[in-house]
């Protein structure tokens, strides 16, 4: 489970990384869509940074540097609120979405809302990891 958090924690940074290097180098967004902001920056560079925490962490975790405990706790605090961050802007896309379709988007969603696809695949199995660990120790 650890690896399937990791993969997509990666996978995110990935995305958002390269949107975040889009915007910061050609002052455009990728893609052909127009930036979400939220506090005066694209919210890409904000997935980008909660994409690289969560990565980090598990790296941190899988190294000894921190208690496995705080890196579960960390994955999943952050992918919430990624899931929150992310579920906000695809709920603004929905108009266009409806009134558009699947063609209006190079991959067919918002980009918010394959960041959301993937904080989730990182938030169900860091749930999962963290419940057995804690199912384990109260045994």
């Amino acid at each position: 489970m650890k690896r399937i958090t990791f993969i997509s924690g990666v996978a995110g940074m990935l995305f958002a990384g390269y949107m975040s290097m889009v915007k910061l180098l050609s002052d455009t967004c990728a893609f052909d869509r127009p930036c979400p902001y939220f506090m005066g920056l694209p919210a890409c560079y904000y997935g980008f940074a909660m994409f690289f925490s969560i990565v980090l962490f598990l790296i941190l975790d899988k190294w000894k540097v921190i208690e496995e405990k705080t890196a579960e706790i960390t994955v999943l605090l952050v992918s919430m609120l990624g899931i929150l961050f992310s579920g906000y802007f695809t709920l603004q896309e929905l108009p266009t979405l409806f009134s558009k379709g699947f063609g209006a988007y190079f991959f067919g969603l918002p980009t918010c809302t394959l960041g959301l696809i993937i904080y989730i695949a990182i938030f169900i199995p860091a749930l999962m990891v963290f419940t057995q660990n804690n199912i384990k120790k109260n045994i």
